[in-house]
C-alpha cells in the first residue's frame, strides 16, 4: 500500500513511538512569535532550561502587535527579544525587519518539502503549501520543541480534497477555501490533514496554495498540505540554487515526498469548481458561507486587507486593480496592512501603495494587528468589517464586531460601495 505525503514525512522523522498511534518526530524548524512564545520561554527559564536545541533551526519574529501598543505588548516583545539575544537566534526579525510570520518565513525560504515544523499558532498549517508537515501546537509542546527539537503527534490521517475544473474570472483561492470549509464544516477535518490536489491546485501559485492551506485549520485540520511540483521549485529556487545543479534535480528530490498513486485516505472529496462564485462568510463561524450575490447590500463600516491569508503582493495587486482611480465610499474606513516589508517595498515600487492611499485607505506597517483584535483596526460593538483575514469568531476583531471573510477582490469592491456587492 502506498503512502500519503504526511505518512512519508512522519516515517522519515520518527524518533520514538511511545504509545500505539503516537509518534515523537524530529523537527526541521520551530517558529516563534511574541504572543505565545514568551509563556514557553518564561517557563523554561524558571526551570533553569533557558537554552535551545539549535539556534539555526529556530526562527522568531515580533508580528502580532507591531510596534507595541501598550506596556503589556512591549513586555511580550521584550521577552522574545531578550531570549533571542541570549540564545543567539540567527533569524530573529524585530521591528522594521518583521512581518506576519506565515508570510515572512516562506518569503525567507525557511520551508522545504518534507520538512516538519511547529509554532504556537494555529495558522502554522500555512506552510504545508510547500509539501511540509506544519502544525500549530500548545505551550508545553512548544517548550519541548524549543528545548529538544521534537514534538509528539498522533498517527496521521489524511483527507484528500480534489479540486477540479477551471475557476471563473473573479474567483480566487480565498473563495475556494471558503467553499471547502462550508462543505466540510468547522469540525469536518478534526485531527486530520487536508491534502489539496487536482487541476485547480496545480494551477495555483505558491501564494494561492498558502491561502488555502492557511485556512485548513478552520475546518478543524491539524495541517493543510499540497504536493511539491515545479511551482514549488520556482518559488524556492533563490534559496536552493546552491544545493542543486538544475531545477530538474530539485524537482526530482522534492517530488519523492508526494503521495503515491495507491495511497489510502480516510475520506476523499472531489468537487468541480467551474461554476464557483465569489463567496463571503456570515454569522460567526468560518463554515457559514454564502455567495457575494446572496449577501449583496450588506452594509459595512470597515474594510481590512492584510494578514497571513491575503496580505501578499499578489493580493495587493488584485485589490489595486479594482481600486485604481476610484475612491472608497463615504462613511467607511479602509485599512491595508502589507504582510511583510518586502511586500510593502515592492508595492511601493509598483505604485500600488499610492493607489490605495489615493483611494482613501489607511496604509499601516506589516502586522497581524486587527486580524485578532489587537491593534490597527479594532472594531467597536456593532460594527461590521469585510476582511481578507481567516477567522470570523464573535469578538475576534473587537468586542461585538461582525466580520465577513472574503477575497481581496470582494473586499476592494465593498470598499467602493460601502456594502457587499
Amino acid at each position: 500500500m502506498g503512502k500519503t505525503i504526511a505518512q512519508k514525512i512522519f516515517a522519515s522523522h520518527i524518533v520514538d513511538n511511545p504509545f500505539e498511534g503516537t509518534y515523537i518526530l524530529s523537527l526541521d524548524r520551530v517558529f516563534c512569535h511574541e504572543i505565545t512564545s514568551p509563556i514557553a520561554i518564561n517557563d523554561l527559564k524558571e526551570r533553569n532550561l533557558d537554552k535551545v536545541f539549535d539556534n539555526t533551526k529556530i526562527k522568531a519574529v515580533i508580528d502580532h502587535i507591531s510596534p507595541a501598543k501598550d506596556s503589556k505588548s512591549a513586555e511580550q516583545g521584550k521577552i522574545l527579544r531578550d531570549w533571542a539575544r541570549r540564545n543567539d537566534i540567527k533569524d530573529f526579525f524585530d521591528i522594521g525587519q518583521n512581518g506576519v510570520c506565515h508570510a515572512l518565513f516562506p518569503e525567507k525560504g525557511f520551508v522545504r518539502p518534507g520538512f516538519t515544523l511547529v509554532m504556537g499558532d494555529s495558522h502554522t498549517c500555512t506552510h504545508g503549501a510547500f509539501g511540509a508537515f506544519a502544525a500549530g501546537v500548545g505551550t508545553t509542546d512548544l517548550e519541548v520543541a524549543i528545548l529538544k527539537g521534537i514534538c509528539a503527534f498522533k498517527e496521521p490521517q489524511t483527507i484528500k480534497i480534489e479540486l477540479k475544473g477551471k475557476l471563473k474570472e473573479g474567483v480566487y483561492a480565498k473563495d475556494v477555501i471558503l467553499f471547502v470549509i462550508s462543505q466540510l464544516g468547522v469540525n469536518g477535518a478534526t485531527n486530520c490533514i487536508l491534502e489539496f490536489s487536482g487541476p485547480v491546485v496545480d494551477n495555483f501559485s505558491m501564494d494561492e496554495r498558502m491561502t488555502i492551506c492557511n485556512m485548513a485549520v478552520e475546518a478543524g485540520a491539524t495541517s493543510g498540505i499540497c504536493q511539491a511540483d515545479s511551482t514549488t521549485v520556482e518559488y524556492l529556487w533563490p534559496f536552493i540554487k546552491d544545493d542543486f545543479i538544475r531545477k530538474e534535480a530539485a524537482l526530482k528530490e522534492y517530488t519523492k515526498w508526494n503521495s503515491d498513486s495507491d495511497a489510502s485516505y480516510v475520506k476523499t472529496y472531489s468537487w468541480d469548481l467551474s461554476a464557483l462564485e465569489p463567496l463571503v462568510t456570515y454569522d460567526y463561524k468560518p463554515d457559514c458561507v454564502k455567495s457575494v450575490r446572496e449577501m449583496e447590500g450588506t452594509k459595512i463600516d470597515q474594510v481590512y486587507i492584510g494578514s497571513c491569508t491575503n496580505g501578499r503582493l499578489s493580493d495587493l495587486r488584485v485589490a489595486a486593480r479594482i481600486l485604481k482611480d476610484k475612491h472608497i465610499a463615504k462613511g467607511i474606513r479602509a485599512i491595508l496592512s502589507p504582510a511583510t516589508p518586502e511586500t510593502y517595498s515592492k508595492a511601493l515600487e509598483e505604485g500600488l501603495i499610492k493607489i490605495f492611499i489615493d483611494a482613501g485607505f489607511c496604509v499601516t506597517n506589516p502586522t497581524c494587528g486587527a486580524c485578532l483584535g489587537m491593534s490597527n483596526g479594532v472594531l467597536a460593538d456593532g460594527e461590521v468589517c469585510i476582511s481578507t483575514t481567516n477567522r470570523n469568531f464573535f469578538g475576534r476583531m473587537g468586542k461585538g464586531g461582525m466580520i465577513h471573510l472574503a477575497s481581496p477582490a470582494s473586499a476592494a469592491k465593498a470598499a467602493l460601495k460601502g456594502y457587499i456587492n
